[in-house]
């Protein structure tokens, strides 16, 4: 039996006024703020002045943090399953005996299994190392994160062109003079240092083309908007490749230096003109004829984004790849206003923060849903967590018994939580270590409640970009329940599993220390200023000699040698959507600025903004369904239905219908959220392990729905 008495940092509980430098939680962004504090309780959120970016400015999201701290609506203490799982029987239970619960159930999925028997998935970002190095202690490489829903297949398809990840391709969008955006909703779902860059960039004269079946506030705000039919941007871009090439409107010069395969491309793309495109896309091929020759005068000075959350179908890979091609074609790779490189800690001449993970001896054990091995022309860092139920079922290539997910809702982001659960059922453990209720925590074994944002410290972050830097979560507050932060709680778990010794640290502060051994960045410095930057101004390479890009090549690969050894072509063929019937509808969905994902639909500011969602549907569809604006609907898919009321628009293509993600919550603690709205995952019958077959992600926006009057 260890100690389970809650951790605290230092200067957390003393009286009178504080300033903490610190991250915001409200979603994955993680902005820099600054909290307020005074006797102990939070009085007020601003971003961090000291990011210049940032300023004082937060989101919607952001500004509700205070609402979540307060609200009581979130596990607080233990509880462990006394009923069938989803049936909401729990009792209440200690850290001592929730810890040791876990831990016994845990050694015996490793008696039987061995390490690799325990997998474990979150929302990934900074922190993650944490949660990475608590599984390499026990000798299990199944790590995952949420983004086989997010983006994956962005991430895929730019080191299939750069060699390196999605996080390394920077867009310099403050200072860019055209950017392209294919649903990528910077005003809505947004990060804020971003929206503020875009708003710039507008604001000094830069024009945005926003391409997407439905209009969002970021097309409102763009010069020019194509309501393209759904999931055919890949054709577009196509097109787009073969007009810039046949009327030689690239920069030769630049591709010549660094691009391969240039011939080849324009080999495969010979078939897909601009008149060609306009049949799928419904787009006029003279205004895409106009807009390629307005981003020639712009180039270098333009962006064609590659995606953030591409999750969509099954070409979204060749979408984000192409986007890529088109950015290279025109020259705008490392430099202003265009596709920028990340830079790391390295690349300012300062030693990066030390992983915890370093201390532990490699896994050798090969990942349980093949990437790799079996599947090596995928990343093997995050997995794709829709491989692994396959495997839980079938035991091949190896039997998993335990699921530990933290900070993650797989029964909200993943398709089909129905079929979920079927899957669920064959697992010994879930263990759900979760700030809020999730869909997924009500199903599984035991409820481990962690502090919230405001209540707790995390590892430092070490993020790049073209100023890289370190950044702090700092604690402000004492927890108000009986939660504990997630660094504690692996730690305690190892602890019980006899590996301890990989986590030998009694503070938050001790880690951080370690961290930042020979950095030359001390804690002092970092706690003052939340965020402190490696490089005094934009790392940028020098593009006559000083491009660095790590493909097989060393050069930016229109034909990549990765996918050809895998069997992949690097231009496939466009494969047009399946046809619908008269009262489908392909089904969409997105984020506005209110919520984030599940995360936030019960807080009580912003289910306050945004109670609910509904569905948009078009004039001419609509009509002849006999729905008219406001009126109740049922939307079906597979023996599922759900209603909600109908938002009638001409700003959605008439073969989509759209709907907010995140709604339809079924936790009844949640007493706001619980039944309001309508769940997109839950019409996606079918799709749990359908994905793009060459970038990996989930293909989320091949779901297919009728709809009628209620």
């Amino acid at each position: 039996m260890t100690s389970s008495k809650a951790p605290n940092v230092s200067g957390v509980e003393s009286p009178g006024r504080r300033t903490v430098k610190s991250l915001c939680g409200m979603c994955a962004v993680r902005c820099p703020i600054q909290v307020e504090v005074e006797d102990g309780r939070v009085k007020w959120l601003q971003g961090n002045p000291n990011d210049k970016a940032m300023e004082a400015s937060l989101c919607p999201k952001g500004a509700a943090g205070l609402a979540m701290e307060y609200d009581d609506e979130r596990p607080q203490y233990p509880l462990i399953r006394s009923g069938e799982r989803g049936s909401g029987q729990w009792r209440r239970a200690s850290w001592d005996e929730a810890l040791d619960y876990v831990a016994g159930k845990l050694k015996e999925v490793i008696d039987e299994f061995g390490g690799k028997g325990v997998a474990l998935s979150d929302r990934g970002g900074p922190f993650a190392d944490l949660t990475k190095s608590f599984l390499k202690a026990l000798g299990s490489p199944n790590y995952f994160n949420h983004d086989c829903t997010c983006g994956r297949n962005a991430h895929h398809a730019t080191q299939s062109v750069f060699g390196l990840g999605r996080t390394g391709a920077v867009y310099d969008i403050k200072n860019t003079k055209h950017l392209v955006l294919y649903g990528r909703n910077l005003i809505e779902s947004l990060q804020v240092k971003e929206a503020k860059e875009f708003i710039s960039a507008m604001s000094s004269g830069a024009k945005c083309t926003y391409i997407d079946p439905r209009a969002s506030l970021t097309a409102a705000k763009a010069t020019r908007y194509w309501q393209i039919r759904p999931n055919a941007e890949y054709a577009l871009n196509l097109a787009m490749i073969h007009h810039v090439l046949a009327e030689k409107l690239y920069d030769a010069e630049f591709v010549e230096r660094w691009c391969t395969g240039l011939d080849e491309l324009r080999q495969a793309v010979r078939p897909y003109t601009l008149e060609w495109q306009e049949a799928h896309t419904g787009i006029p091929a003279r205004e895409v004829r106009q807009f390629l020759a307005e981003i020639a005068a712009a180039a270098p000075r333009v962006i064609f984004h590659a995606g953030w959350m591409t999750a969509r179908h099954g070409q979204s890979f060749y979408t984000s790849r192409t986007s890529h091609i088109l950015n290279a074609l025109f020259g705008a790779i490392e430099t202003p206003g265009g596709v920028c490189l990340g830079k790391k800690a390295a690349d300012a001449g300062k030693k990066d923060i030390r992983k915890l993970g370093d201390r532990i001896p490699k896994v050798e054990e090969p990942r349980v849903d093949g990437i790799g091995w079996k599947h090596k022309h995928w990343d093997d860092g995050p997995g794709l967590l829709h491989l692994l139920f396959p495997a839980i079922e079938s035991g091949d290539p190896y039997q998993v018994g335990a699921y530990l997910i933290y900070r993650h809702d797989p029964m909200t982001a993943l398709p089909d939580p129905d079929e979920q659960k079927r899957y669920y059922d064959k697992l010994k453990l879930i263990v759900s270590i979760d700030v809020n209720y999730s869909e997924t925590g009500w199903y599984s074994d035991v409820i481990l409640p962690e502090c919230t944002y405001l209540e707790r410290a995390n590892l430092i972050a070490s993020k790049g970009g073209l100023k890289p830097n370190f950044q702090l979560r700092d604690q402000c507050v004492a927890p108000r329940f009986d939660s504990r932060p997630a660094w504690w709680i692996f730690r305690e778990l190892a602890k019980r599993l006899g590996v301890g010794e990989y986590f030998d640290f009694e503070t938050i502060e001790e880690i951080w220390e370690y961290q930042l051994e020979g950095t030359g960045v001390s804690l002092k410095e970092l706690r003052e200023k939340g965020v402190v930057s490696l490089a005094g101004k934009p790392i940028m390479w020098d593009r006559a000699d000083g491009l660095k890009f790590k493909t097989p090549s060393g050069k930016i690969e229109f034909i990549s040698r990765k996918l050809d050894e895998a069997g992949f072509p690097s231009i496939a063929p466009f494969q047009p959507p399946s046809e619908l019937a008269e009262d489908e509808f392909r089904l969409l969905f997105g984020r506005g600025a209110a919520h984030n994902h599940g995360h936030t639909m019960n807080n009580p500011l912003l289910h306050e903004l945004v109670p609910e969602n509904s569905l948009w549907l078009h004039p001419e569809r609509a009509g002849e369904l006999g729905i008219a604006d406001g009126d109740l609907v049922e939307v079906m898919s597979d023996g599922y239905s759900a209603k909600g009321k109908a938002t009638v628009t001409p700003w959605i293509h008439p073969d989509a219908a759209f709907m907010l993600h995140g709604f339809g919550r079924t936790v009844p603690l949640q007493t706001r959220a619980c039944g309001k709205g309508m769940a997109d995952q839950r019409l996606q019958k079918g799709l749990l392990t359908v994905y793009d077959p060459v970038g990996g992600g989930n293909a989320l926006t091949q779901c297919t729905i009728r709809v009628r009057k209620a």
